[in-house]
């Protein structure tokens, strides 16, 4: 009887929702497991074989916790909002909401084709009103919070009002924008928009004036990893840097806590160190510098006060307000220039790019430390973001530094002794300091550094900084405070509205505010983002309501925030909200939070190391200190699954024709190779009319070819619709089935690797299910095969070895090679000619989270009710693995001559005495009496002669 793969596969997906057999709710009586993927974007081209790699891997997980007996939450929905479906709606006026749904309805079929065991029950979508209700309620409690550097948590806004009507801002350490003093009187005397100008500085939820990567095709703010080359990534349009009033969010304050973190997790030392980079920690002084002939002063950031003697210039960031400032009129033209072309690049551009570019302010500052007076010059090598974006440039010791003096030819004045600078910058921590200050200058103050080791040099200097008022010891972070705004249409709204020009919260009770209609979604004529197209888009504060915007009357009727919120923040909460969607009182009810706790494992792609896992993480530390997330990291164990390549084919035209050559053909004529659709190429062998049919062009091709077949070339590529290489799940579920693609997916290679899909490989995992696999329980005529008998040792060793292999891959994710045990145990099984149930049930038990399909119809044939996903999962018996019988090789004078087979627990005595009688022994003995013979047990036996 054959396996009816496309009849069995539906019957069963349609069996587990009727059954609602991946319903899951909480249960005291069981220990939870949280599985979970990264929230995936539903776009219009729906998913190729590359994107449920990750699923596939997740699902195997999730499927053999629960049969471990763990309760198994493993839920499935979408990051809903994004530029896709705003730009589709710019260009055909459909608005995004309809094709978001249209999107998810696709993916969802394809995801349902594939035999998932997501609990659907709990899907979430980010463009719900009832998802962003929560969205909008964490960004207020963000609004009306500080963080307290003392007690390293969010505290309520109130604090402050209160302590600042009592004492000012005196002995305050919170994170805040900037540095400002005022006393009691001083802030009691102030206004109600001036208090809240003060508060602002303090909000973890805040506006402030950043510099953002505009463009002005889309009208939007972009994120950095939205930018390559200095243009948009969709559409390819111009974007400069462009300083706004945004929102943001005080992510900078938890940078600490998201270093220590990393230690309390179970993440890769690759992506916990691509955290740590991100993180920047950095512990030095900021020390003070006067510009020459001015009243002006600015402060520079260092990890190497030791080489404060070795400064020959200083250099602003392009951003810095300082540019103005020291820009002097003979400068000026030459400065505007310079400054005009690094607005067209990113940050991240310019940090990756090594070219020296810069432009002399005309101004110079005066070194502390030495007196003479350095030129400032302004360069995008310089970021405004980093410490105080400026910098003291030490050339003899900083490659960068060193860089700029030898194009803008500056003085390198070296400060270890001994050390070369004439080739490049000498920057290692190591050695003893010298010219600090130089024998022949005239000390300008009461510090030498001269003999110290530079270790000892950084820790003098920073104490002579801090006890002479020339700065302070302080620890910097590279983080940024994290963009919050965007210019347009499909996102969040932000719950804000406006009154004499700062903003307010809308009352909590009124949440969510609902994105209103519009127009157009493009930005109004004025440049207001699309929101401005809106005619009911104010606030009503005495009756709590959205109105029309003509009823603005600034007293109790206000205008709204135009902006929405950016795509991460539907994503950074969402592990929470699967605990408990359906609670319409809060983000997550305590007790659910408190049973489900936070994601056991977590599984998505590594390009999210640096955005969404740094903002979930900040996310949800913050809801941890309102008392609202039970444990502080979201995300125990973290696996990055690899992409799946595409594997490409081609056809090779003749020149000036329309007659394509074979592979090994093509050398003998002049051809331009062109991709093919790999959909319509069976192992490297082209369908010939379905090419014809495949686009009007080829309709009359002509072909030479190898052997009565068409060969086409391939390469391994970048999965794209432009390569014709995109495989599409549907087809392969179609024609093999949901559990072949399932394990094919999985035996291609190491989930965490990169590898190519070739669908050439996918009959041989095809044939293990269909024919080997199935095989062990009905034969060609369809007469069943299991009978109820004792199994033989044979069989149980076969067994217990699979249980312990695929145990212990599945913990490491190691299912390539699971695959492949598989294998090999049917063999076994089938030259045993096993068909025994005691066996074939542990079997179906242990396939089953990689071919749930198959299992579950087998597992109902052995006679059971139940869902074989609610089975026990097997443990093996190290007694069936033992051996009876060992292999040992036999060496003489250290070299192999042939094998024996001994008793695994024959005595070395024994051994050697056998091998001393064996014929073949006295071959390479020669009649000598060896002079000793060692047996390394079950392995090898040396005859030393």
């Amino acid at each position: 009887m054959e396996y009816n793969f496309r009849e069995i596969e539906k019957k069963w997906q349609k069996r587990w929702v009727e059954e609602k057999t991946y319903q899951v709710t909480e249960d005291d009586s069981k220990q939870k497991f949280y599985v979970l993927n990264m929230f995936p974007y539903p776009s219009g081209a729906g998913l190729h074989v590359g994107h449920p790699l990750g699923y596939i891997a997740s699902d195997i997980y999730a499927r053999y916790k629960r049969l471990q007996g763990f309760n198994v939450l493993n839920p499935m929905g979408y990051d809903a909002y994004g530029l896709p479906a705003e730009q589709y709606a710019i260009q055909t006026g459909q608005h995004p909401a309809i094709t978001t749904d249209a999107n998810i309805k696709r993916y969802k079929e394809q995801l349902d084709n594939i035999g998932f065991s997501f609990d659907w029950n709990r899907e979430i979508r980010t463009c719900d009103p009832e998802y962003y209700h929560w969205t909008q309620w964490a960004f207020q409690k963000m609004f009306n919070s500080y963080y307290c550097n003392d007690t390293q948590q969010a505290r309520p806004i109130e604090e402050l009002e209160k302590a600042f009507a009592l004492y000012g801002n005196e002995g305050l350490n919170a994170a805040c924008s900037e540095e400002i003093r005022f006393t009691a009187d001083e802030w009691n005397a102030k206004n109600e928009k001036e208090k809240q100008e003060i508060l602002m500085n303090y909000r973890i939820a805040y506006l402030g004036e950043t510099m953002v990567n505009w463009c002005a095709e889309l009208g939007t703010v972009l994120a950095n990893d939205e930018v390559v080359d200095g243009v948009s990534e969709r559409g390819g349009f111009p974007v400069v840097q462009k300083k706004m009033r945004q929102w943001c969010l005080r992510v900078s304050a938890y940078a600490q806590r998201l270093l220590d973190g990393l230690d309390t997790i179970d993440w890769t030392d690759s992506l916990k160190e691509t955290q740590k980079n991100w993180i920047g920690r950095s512990e030095g002084a900021e020390v003070q510098f006067k510009v020459k002939d001015s009243d002006i002063e600015f402060t520079i950031f260092t990890t190497r006060a030791d080489t404060m003697f070795g400064v020959t210039f200083m250099v602003l960031a392009p951003e810095s307000e300082l540019v103005a400032q020291l820009t002097t009129p003979e400068q000026k033209a030459e400065v505007n220039a310079y400054l005009d072309r690094t607005k067209k690049r990113t940050e991240r551009e310019r940090i990756a790019d090594r070219s020296v570019t810069g432009v002399f302010s005309g101004s110079y500052a005066i070194n502390p430390f030495t007196g003479e007076a350095v030129p400032v010059w302004i360069s995008d090598y310089v970021l405004a973001g980093y410490g105080t974006g400026a910098i003291m440039a030490v050339p003899a010791h900083d490659s960068r530094d060193y860089a700029f003096a030898k194009h803008f030819g500056l003085e390198i004045r070296p400060l270890v002794e001994g050390c070369d600078v004439s080739e490049e910058s000498f920057d290692a921590k190591e050695g003893i300091v010298c010219n600090s200050p130089r024998p022949d200058a005239t000390p300008y103050c009461d510090l030498s550094l001269n003999g110290l080791t530079i270790k000892e040099a950084i820790e003098t200097t920073k104490k002579y900084v801090k006890e002479h008022n020339l700065g302070r010891v302080k620890v910097n972070y590279r983080l940024r405070d994290a963009i919050f705004s965007r210019q347009r249409y499909w996102g969040e709204p932000f719950p804000v509205y406006y009154k004499d020009g700062m903003p307010y919260m809308i009352d909590e009770a009124s949440l969510p505010l609902e994105l209103p209609e519009v127009a157009k979604f493009l930005p109004t004529e004025t440049g207001e983002p699309p929101l401005g197209h809106a005619t009911r888009w104010a606030w009503d504060t005495a009756n709590k309501c959205v109105v029309e915007n003509e009823k603005i009357d600034n007293a109790t009727i206000f205008p709204l925030e135009l902006n929405t919120m950016p795509g991460f923040a539907g994503s950074s909460a969402y592990y929470l909200r699967y605990m408990d969607p359906r609670n319409h009182q809060a983000l997550v009810g305590p007790k659910t939070d408190q049973y489900w706790k936070n994601v056991d494992l977590y599984v998505g792609g590594t390009e999210h190391a640096t955005g969404h896992l740094i903002y979930s993480r900040f996310w949800n530390k913050f809801l941890h200190d309102l008392g609202v997330s039970t444990v502080e990291e979201p995300f125990q164990k973290l696996v990055n699954q690899g992409m799946i390549q595409g594997r490409s084919n081609f056809v090779y035209r003749i020149k000036d024709t329309n007659t394509f050559v074979s592979l090994n053909l093509k050398d003998q004529y002049d051809v331009t190779p062109l991709h093919v659709d790999v959909n319509i190429v069976s192992n490297d062998i082209l369908d010939l009319e379905a090419f014809k049919a495949w686009r009007p062009e080829y309709a009359t091709a002509e072909f030479i070819l190898e052997d009565g077949k068409y060969i086409c070339g391939w390469a391994v590529e970048k999965m794209s619709k432009s390569m014709f290489n995109v495989v599409n799940p549907d087809m392969i579920v179609e024609k093999y089935g949901a559990d072949t693609l399932r394990m094919y997916e999985m035996f291609l290679g190491p989930v965490e690797q990169s590898k190519p899909w070739d669908t050439n490989g996918i009959d041989g995992v095809d044939r293990f299910l269909k024919k080997k696999f199935w095989s062990l329980f009905y034969n060609r005529t369809g007469e069943y095969l299991v009978k109820e008998e004792p199994a033989t040792k044979d069989e149980l060793k076969s067994l217990h070895k699979l249980i312990k292999k695929v145990t212990g891959d599945i913990e490491q994710f190691s299912y390539n090679t699971s695959v492949s045990a598989f294998m090999i145990c049917v063999n076994e099984l089938s030259n045993l000619k096993c068909n025994k149930k005691e066996v074939l049930e542990q079997f179906i038990i242990i396939l089953t989270p990689f071919a749930p399909h198959i299992c579950e119809e087998l597992w109902h044939t052995l006679g059971h009710d139940t869902s074989v996903c609610d089975a026990v999962w097997p443990a093996y018996n190290e007694e069936y693995l033992k051996e009876d019988t060992v292999n040992y090789t036999i060496s003489f004078n250290g070299k192999a001559r042939f094998n024996m087979e001994f008793a695994a627990d024959e005595s070395s005595e024994a051994i050697q005495a056998a091998v001393l009688a064996d014929e073949r022994s006295q071959k390479w003995i020669e009649g000598k009496t060896p002079k000793k013979i060692i047996v390394v047990p079950k392995k090898i036996v040396n005859v030393v002669v």
